[in-house]
């Protein structure tokens, strides 16, 4: 019965207004102090130069406060100057790429557009549709250039509003938008003590001649299909026991993080990413698997207690990479092995493979390598980033913490994003596949039974 209501919402939802965004007016916003001569020329890391040219999208909805008497035009004031006040501490946002080699810290400024929509917030976050999310952003994901950092604010009919950030990859991971991000919400709250970047990554990976590797192989910009997918408290739960059967000692806690423990309980984020790579497995290439290719499962892992000695948080960039397993199922569909395969390559992950990066040249070898052979069909990569346990529902830039946070439908295939709920006991799993590929695994039968039919946000109702 389950699997009937969920299959039933999946398609024959009702249909409700697209959201109608419309731009009313365009800034660029500079820093408030000038960037002193000796910090104009910021290096790129030989990691942020192998990083993609995309933006990393974050949507924070925030309601109107029955309290707040503060009107759109002074909540933009305040983002403008709070923004600008920020950009000080992290200058080289406000500065211009160039030649994916460094930063040219000249202040030119960060595009500020402010936007209106027609609709009511409750009407665009009781039922999140990820494709039209890319609205609430003036540039299209793949569109960065030169750029460094684009924001929007959209104001909705109800007095809510949304803002969002677009972030270069190409010069900072998950943990440094996140740094960002709450660094301006710090800022416009008037919180005096904010950590203070560290933009020294180029000392620890050392840039390199990239000369033929091309960062943008795997960028999509068609026949890609976003589904945002909800596991309750209750889901997850299921999960964890099912996978945690022969469980075998590892290092590490939550995936991104580094500690000597023994025999530990399976995560939520390791439990739903063999879940999913398994479903879509068997939904996908039960007819088509060959034995000439090559299936992988990477997760990303922040390298920042990994480097020897470890780096703190505040350091800023790519510091982050891909551990990459190459599972095997056990039994048709089961899957019950994945969990310890991922572990043991994150487990890889350690100060000698840090050592061995710091070098650059093997690993650039090997990411040309991994580049050809994904295009050319011959490694079929599935890519788990997840951003739980990160402060999500934090930022507050002075009338109250975001009702929902959300992201956006991604340029890449066979990536998945896992989100915290704004309650923090479920997960929303935010999945980019092929067309073709969502149209199978949405459907698949053992998926739908694990994954709730409910918005978390349906509860919201309309009172915003």
């Amino acid at each position: 019965m389950h699997r009937e209501r969920e299959r039933e919402r999946l398609f024959s939802r009702k249909e409700r207004m697209t959201i109608d965004v419309e731009v009313t007016n365009k800034f660029t916003l500079k820093p408030t102090s000038a960037t002193p001569s000796h910090l104009r020329h910021y290096q790129l890391s030989f990691l942020d130069q192998i990083a993609p040219p995309v933006f990393m999208p974050l949507v924070l909805f925030y309601p109107k406060d029955v309290n707040d008497n503060l009107d759109n035009s002074d909540k933009s004031s305040h983002l403008k100057k709070s923004l600008s006040d920020a950009l000080t501490r992290f200058y080289p946002l406000a500065g211009r790429m160039v030649d994916n080699l460094y930063v040219d810290c000249n202040d030119e400024g960060v595009p500020y557009v402010e936007a209106e929509a027609k609709s009511r917030l409750s009407e665009v976050i009781s039922d999140p549709i990820p494709g039209e999310m890319n609205q609430f952003l003036p540039c299209e994901l793949d569109d960065v250039r030169d750029l460094l950092l684009v924001i929007q604010v959209t104001f909705f009919a109800c007095g809510g509003m949304a803002v969002a950030v677009g972030i270069s990859h190409k010069i900072a991971d998950a943990l440094s938008l996140f740094m960002f991000i709450n660094g301006w919400a710090a800022t416009a709250h008037g919180d005096t003590n904010i950590p203070v970047p560290q933009f020294e990554s180029a000392a620890i990976f050392p840039p390199m001649d990239t000369t033929g590797f091309t960062p943008s192989t795997g960028i999509a910009k068609s026949d890609i299909v976003t589904k945002r997918f909800l596991f309750t408290a209750s889901n997850i739960s299921s999960l964890r026991e099912k996978f945690s059967k022969n469980n075998t000692t590892t290092e590490g806690g939550e995936l991104g993080n580094y500690n000597h423990s023994s025999r530990r309980p399976t995560t939520r984020v390791e439990a739903l990413s063999a879940f999913i790579w398994t479903r879509f497995m068997v939904a996908t290439q039960a007819c088509e698997k060959k034995a000439d290719k090559i299936y992988s499962l990477l997760h990303a892992v922040n390298l920042r207690p990994r480097v020897n000695p470890p780096l703190a948080e505040s350091y800023f960039g790519n510091i982050s990479r891909l551990a990459i397993a190459v599972p095997t199922m056990e039994g048709e569909g089961d899957g019950n092995g994945v969990v310890n395969q991922v572990r043991d390559a994150i487990r890889k992950i350690n100060g000698d493979y840090v050592a061995k990066l710091q070098e650059g040249k093997s690993h650039l070898s090997f990411v040309k390598e991994r580049a050809k052979q994904t295009t050319t069909g011959e490694v079929v990569s599935f890519s788990f980033t997840s951003l739980c346990r990160f402060p999500l529902y934090e930022p507050d830039f002075g009338w109250g913490k975001p009702v929902w946070v959300g992201s956006m439908s991604l340029t890449f295939k066979n990536l998945v994003v896992f989100m915290d709920t704004r309650t923090g006991d479920g997960i929303e799993a935010w999945v980019n596949l092929k067309r073709e590929d969502m149209a199978k695994f949405e459907t698949d039968a053992e998926f739908l039974e694990s994954i709730s039919p409910a918005s978390p946000n349906a509860v919201i109702g309309s009172w915003f």
